[in-house]
């Protein structure tokens, strides 16, 4: 099954489980890749969030059966996952505006949001450079911050530790540590099925650990991206490799981390590398 095929099995899995908890393990499998990647991918690819997606698709279900007026409102709360009334006035309100309490009224206006479908577009636009690595395990030293399952909640997260680690004079240790490929301060996401989910900011170095910890990035195999700008050009280079290289590279997400080097760090002007894990494409029979 192709990539874009098993996004779409994906989306049928939600449709059928929108009353249920959906389990995000069970998205990654369907899309052969982590959770994490999976979260990655829907939200560079769709445009929004997954537990955006999800609550957009519970809430226009629920205003159907609060329109069609046969159940009350305590009754399509539970249907859907909510059992605290104030927890699904919450969420009806940030999708429709409006409380549910009033939907039944006459002439009142609810949004409706049809699922996703994924297709792949041809864009051809500006060109992409990248080169396919395969190195052996390397061992790192650095800090680590821990990841929620659900990665929006961690959007906060990162850009606050590199902040900290940056003041709080860390990131000077760290650079003096250095001194094993790849040469550069490393954010390595550990977001596998296999490791505890959690954010890196470290080094490859040979050096004793001292305060820090440590962790061995396993061989593997990467699709390396360089780029250069500030914070929002890492973001858009990723977005990029995601809907324009991955669905058509013959490739597809690997169990490894996936990880930032920045060869010069100048918040400005930065000079990195975008590494994701990959592994080749298996052919259909």
């Amino acid at each position: 099954m192709e990539w874009i095929e098993r996004l779409n099995e994906a989306i049928n899995y939600m449709e059928d489980h929108l009353t249920d908890d959906i389990d995000y393990e069970q998205l990654g499998r369907i899309a052969c890749c982590s959770s994490y990647h999976f979260q990655r991918m829907f939200a560079y690819m769709a445009g929004v969030p997954l537990s955006e997606y999800i609550r957009r698709r519970k809430m226009s279900l629920a205003a159907v059966d609060l329109q069609a007026g046969n159940m009350k409102i305590i009754d399509v709360a539970a249907k859907y996952g909510y059992h605290s009334p104030t927890s699904f006035n919450r969420a009806f309100q940030s999708v429709h505006g409006i409380a549910p309490s009033t939907v039944k009224n006459e002439g009142v206006s609810v949004k409706s949001f049809p699922p996703i479908t994924f297709k792949i577009t041809v864009k051809g636009a500006e060109e992409m450079n990248y080169r396919i690595e395969t190195k052996d395990a390397f061992r790192i030293v650095g800090v680590s911050v821990p990841l929620n399952k659900n990665i929006e909640e961690n959007f906060a997260v990162i850009p606050s530790k590199w902040g900290e680690v940056s003041e709080d004079g860390t990131l000077q240790k760290l650079v003096g540590m250095m001194d094993s490929q790849p040469m550069g301060v490393l954010g390595i996401s550990t977001c596998n099925e296999t490791d505890p989910w959690k954010y890196y900011i470290a080094v490859a170095t040979s050096q004793e650990k001292k305060n820090f910890e440590e962790y061995t990035v396993p061989a593997a195999t990467w699709a390396i991206f360089p780029g250069e700008g500030t914070n929002e050009s890492i973001q858009i280079l990723e977005q990029r490799i995601v809907t324009e290289w991955l669905p058509t590279s013959g490739y597809e997400y690997g169990n490894a981390p996936d990880i930032e080097v920045y060869i010069s760090p100048d918040p400005n002007n930065a000079k990195y590398e975008v590494w994701i894990p990959v592994v080749k494409k298996q052919e259909q029979k």
